[in-house]
């Protein structure tokens, strides 16, 4: 007899088949698949520059900085031109 429910679930993971009493024959495939990807934007990073980030806050605070900086750049740049620089 299994020590702990870690085992059986590790058990049924190797036996790549689902518990018996789990019924889905009345399920409906991709029932809430349109409106969870309306409120989801999911970026896949490449490897090297997931790296530098501990988590998905540390990218989005790096990205919201970025577009900030971004933002003042082409404004001075706007300026500068309408002055005649």
């Amino acid at each position: 007899m299994p020590a702990s429910g870690d085992n059986m679930a590790s058990k049924a993971k190797q036996d790549g088949e689902m518990r018996s009493h789990y019924d889905f024959s009345a399920g409906e495939r991709g029932k809430y698949a349109a409106r969870y990807a309306e409120g989801t934007n999911v970026v896949v990073l490449a490897p090297d520059v997931a790296a530098m980030f501990p988590d998905s806050i540390a990218v989005n605070e790096a990205l919201r900085t970025f577009v900030r900086m971004s933002a003042r750049t082409v404004r001075a740049k706007a300026v500068a031109k309408k002055r005649g620089g």
